[in-house]
């Protein structure tokens, strides 16, 4: 058995758990220089969940009495329920969420409450309650991109055959339907899921047991730990593990390139929201006015997510930075992970809730987006490829559209505004070109001739953005 009594500071104020080998207190200043209680006891039910797991073991092993792990367990107990009621006093002395918690327990049972913390350290306590919380912040992210990717899923659908200009270097490209384009997020989505689950691999690896850093010489069973708190297995250095924060930065990364994918979609309503475009309107609950200008209706919500999105990759540049000049084990340093973690975490459950209501509240504006099509040629890569399904060589083909397009542009029409006549005239440079010209042409150019050709896998076809949306569906179900 061991007692971690602690001694009085020498001003007469209750000591720190380690005050034993100073010979004065530390000043108010470094006190609140150091000390995280006010943003760590955010993993109060973390740290209570793994120190009864950790008392458990204790007791099984004969390390502890029985005796002392009821009673334990009743304070742990009575602390939670103070926590959940707003009646626990954290004290800024107490440093962290660990310490406040292991000194109230001592307050209710005794010596029972010093003697939890035998074969652990604060180190290997720490590494554990970042891993248990980080685990459970992961399976709210997986909820919530679920839920974002339902109510895409379902505009979508609802738009599968709904034209709108594709886009390359912001310059009408080829036709697509709105379905397609908001197909393409669904597909960022289902990758940043797959990130964060393969990530929770990686966070849920227990560290307790790893002690301050080379382990403990208590007779201690640290796999009976790891399945009562669901960890997968045990981190099998004891170095690494109080000191490796890989799965933070993982998690970080994994945030940030979620939010670049929301920034970008946040972008494309932004855009598209702008009168000088108006494919889409927003919502009145995600805008807001103006102080001056009393027409004004501005798509607030996806402009903060574009700018908060800078906040979570300075998140990850925090802790990449924050780790490179680490030598082995644990350092202060490292309480540094958290207030980056926990506001990576907290924007992007965030972000994600308000955006799976928001998708919902875009409303379509059909007759724009078809309009638009007929800005920048948007079918003449099809006239290309029906020239090519005619015989003439791609290049020659694309170099007769050119043409076309070159003629279409001094006579201020689009291409399905020519004759056939007039077809032929303007390609009449590319030897072959306006011979194979007939009157299916007209056909092709056409927006529903354009989308419905595309009708493989992965295509814009309308068939086959209801045949991605089942997919999707499936993989949902």
């Amino acid at each position: 058995m061991t007692d971690n009594t602690m001694p009085a500071a020498g001003n007469g104020e209750p000591a720190k758990a380690w005050s034993g080998r100073f010979t004065e207190p530390v000043s108010d200043l470094v006190k609140r220089y150091t000390a995280s209680v006010m943003f760590d006891q955010r993993m109060a039910r973390q740290d209570i969940r793994g120190s009864l797991a950790h008392a458990r073991m204790l007791a099984r092993q004969g390390i502890i009495a029985a005796a002392d792990l009821a009673d334990i367990e009743r304070g742990m107990a009575q602390i939670q329920d103070e926590i959940e009621r707003g009646e626990f006093a954290w004290n800024l002395d107490d440093e962290d969420v660990h310490l406040n918690i292991e000194k109230r327990l001592t307050a209710l049972v005794g010596d029972a409450g010093k003697r939890l913390h035998t074969g652990r350290s604060r180190n290997d306590q720490v590494a554990t309650d970042i891993r248990l919380w980080l685990r459970d912040a992961i399976d709210q992210i997986l909820a919530l991109i679920a839920e974002f990717q339902d109510k895409l899923l379902d505009v979508a659908e609802a738009n599968a055959d709904t034209p709108m200009p594709g886009f390359t270097h912001l310059q009408v490209a080829q036709p697509v339907t709105f379905g397609h384009h908001l197909m393409a997020y669904y597909e960022m989505s289902r990758r940043d899921a797959e990130r964060f689950a393969d990530c929770r691999k990686r966070v849920n690896r227990l560290p307790l047991g790893a002690a301050a850093l080379a382990g403990t010489s208590y007779p201690i069973d640290r796999e009976s730990v790891a399945a009562e708190l669901g960890f997968d297995e045990v981190c099998f250095n004891s170095l690494d593990a109080v000191s490796d924060r890989d799965f933070a930065i993982e998690f970080c990364a994994a945030a940030a390139l979620l939010m670049t994918h929301l920034s970008r979609l946040s972008e494309e309503l932004i855009l598209w929201m702008s009168p000088r475009v108006g494919f889409i309107d927003l919502a009145d609950r995600f805008c807001t006015g103006s102080s001056i200008m009393p027409q004004k209706k501005n798509p607030d919500v996806p402009e903060l997510v574009r700018g908060k999105t800078g906040r979570v990759n300075g998140s990850l540049i925090a802790l990449l930075t924050l780790m490179k000049g680490q030598p082995l084990a644990y350092n202060k340093d490292n309480q540094e992970d958290k207030e980056p973690l926990f506001d990576t975490a907290d924007t992007v459950i965030d972000t994600l809730r308000i955006y799976a209501d928001m998708i919902t509240g875009i409303r379509v504006k059909a007759e724009a987006m078809r309009g638009a099509l007929s800005q920048g040629y948007a079918t003449a890569t099809d006239l290309a490829d029906y020239l090519v399904k005619k015989g003439l060589p791609f290049r020659d083909a694309h170099e007769a559209v050119a043409l076309a397009v070159r003629a279409a542009d001094v006579k201020g029409c689009d291409l399905p505004q020519f004759s056939l006549d007039e077809l032929r005239i303007a390609m009449a440079h590319v030897p072959g070109a306006a011979e194979r010209l007939a009157e299916d042409v007209f056909g092709v150019l056409t927006v529903e001739g354009s989308l419905a050709s595309r009708k493989h896998v992965g295509g814009t076809a309308p068939e086959q953005v209801r045949a991605a949306i089942a997919r999707a569906r499936k993989l949902r179900s």
